[in-house]
């Protein structure tokens, strides 16, 4: 049986943060390297995510969602959406990270079908875009293959808004789903 068929999926809860943020941080470790500082990645990333994904996760339902991906009982993937976050461009898919030994399995793809699910199911239904470091030919070539068109390049904002969490410049390109009903594994 496949990794994506023994996954169960659920809203996030306050109780998720820590486990939520590890994974981030882990994630982040693994491809973001050289974008940035390893000081902050070797140092506290972890904290500073677990701060980030206990406010997320506490706060008012309703302007966002984050889904997590289980398999037996542990997690192995999230994705965390900003429901009207831009007018021009709809719902920010903010993060979607895949434990490494569960990658391309499918459970991304999984992933992004239920945000396209939870942003078509609002009352006004939107686009979905997403940020990705530039470096990050991986996820690249990922969105490339579920339809995201590649708008524009900009600068990555350091985490937490510290500057030295950067090493340089880091870029980082818009991708844009104008209509997320493709992202549906059900088309309907």
């Amino acid at each position: 049986m496949s990794a994506v068929h023994e996954v169960t999926l659920r809203a996030a809860t306050p109780d998720d943060a820590s486990v939520v943020a590890e994974l981030h941080a882990d994630s982040w470790r693994r491809h973001y390297r050289g974008a940035y500082a390893d000081a902050y990645l070797d140092g506290d990333v972890a904290a500073e995510r677990w701060r980030v994904w206990s406010e997320r996760l506490t706060a008012a339902a309703g302007a966002s969602t984050t889904i997590v991906a289980e398999r037996a009982g542990d997690l192995v993937g999230f994705a965390h959406v900003i429901f009207d976050h831009q007018p021009e461009w709809g719902a920010l898919l903010d993060n979607l990270h895949v434990r490494w030994d569960v990658k391309r399995a499918g459970l991304g793809t999984v992933l992004m079908a239920q945000v396209a699910r939870a942003v078509l199911d609002r009352p006004a239904p939107t686009g979905l875009y997403l940020w990705v470091l530039e470096q990050n030919a991986a996820a690249q070539a990922f969105y490339d293959s579920r339809g995201g068109r590649r708008r524009e390049r900009a600068l990555t904002e350091p985490p937490g808004g510290d500057p030295n969490r950067l090493n340089g410049d880091p870029a980082k390109l818009r991708y844009w789903w104008p209509d997320p009903s493709p992202l549906l594994l059900d088309n309907r």
